[in-house]
């Protein structure tokens, strides 16, 4: 097969008549489509070209080829044009952990609901990684450091993890290492497990002797607050409660890590845009703030 941009310029070429026309239309000089031209008839082995006149025209040979290009480009361009709009009305379906979806995602929705009416949106609260695939999840809000492959990221919210309980629970208690703390009943978000995590990256191999209760991120809080166990949590999350005395922090990681916003490489459809750069602009405000 010739090359496409070659039978793209003689397709331009033969609906206008004119090569500067066509070279306007496809944004190239005048020259690089006669010289698209001649390299289409040197693969072909053909003149689809008539020169003996002051202009040029098509021979029968360039006449059957235009028109079989005229219904493939039309048929390409009308398959873009509907896949386009099917996307444009497909909801703009967004992922993140139901912690982020409580404490920072849905009080500012509001905003992006007001500016974009028209955008339907579909908030999945997981603590479950998903993968993104085309026709599925557009947005991902996820913790961690950013460097996750084959995808773009960008931080949003950057924050460390803490250990956290109620005065209560620890009643006074001296907590200086992690082993301290393997007496208490610990707290995880449903779909994580960032208090196995944190404890063996400090090098625990004891269990936890009073277990661990899973519960929705939402409820995860409550019963932080009410000294029913240990939890690891967002330092953004959790540093009212900190500054109110309702919560203690007991260990801070290590920082550069946060929330990121996550996609696919490529072109953002129109909705997935316009959340990104709202994202953006909350984002910017709080550091402004």
């Amino acid at each position: 097969m010739p090359s496409l941009a070659a039978l793209r310029a003689f397709a331009v070429f033969a609906e206008t008549g004119h090569v500067q026309r066509a070279g306007a239309l496809l944004n190239v000089s005048h020259a690089a489509i006669s010289q698209q031209l001649r390299q289409l008839e040197a693969h072909m082995g053909l003149a689809l070209l008539d020169r003996s006149g002051r202009s040029l025209r098509l021979t029968p040979e360039g006449e059957q080829l235009a028109q079989a290009l005229t219904l493939g480009f039309g048929a390409i361009r009308s398959a873009v044009q509907d896949l386009t709009v099917r996307g444009a009305g497909q909801p703009l379906h967004v992922t993140c952990t139901p912690m982020f979806a409580t404490h920072w995602l849905m009080p500012r929705l509001p905003v992006f609901r007001q500016a974009h009416p028209d955008v339907d949106l579909v908030i999945d609260p997981s603590g479950e990684v998903m993968q993104l695939v085309p026709g599925g999840i557009d947005i991902a809000l996820r913790y961690g450091k950013g460097d996750w492959p084959g995808m773009e990221t960008e931080m949003l919210l950057a924050s460390p993890m803490v250990v956290v309980a109620a005065p209560g629970l620890l009643d006074g208690r001296s907590v200086t290492r992690p082993e301290n703390l393997l007496d208490l009943p610990w707290l995880e978000e449903i779909g994580t497990n960032e208090a196995s995590v944190w404890l063996k990256s400090r090098g625990v191999t004891e269990a936890v002797k009073a277990g661990r209760i899973k519960l929705p991120g939402n409820l995860l809080m409550d019963a932080l607050r009410a000294g029913q166990g240990v939890a690891v949590s967002v330092q953004a999350f959790v540093a009212p409660d900190i500054a109110e005395g309702r919560l203690v922090q007991l260990f801070c990681e290590e920082k550069g890590r946060g929330y990121h916003i996550a996609h696919r490489p490529g072109v953002l459809r129109p909705g997935a845009r316009h959340f990104v750069n709202w994202l953006r602009r909350e984002r910017d405000s709080i550091a402004d703030s």
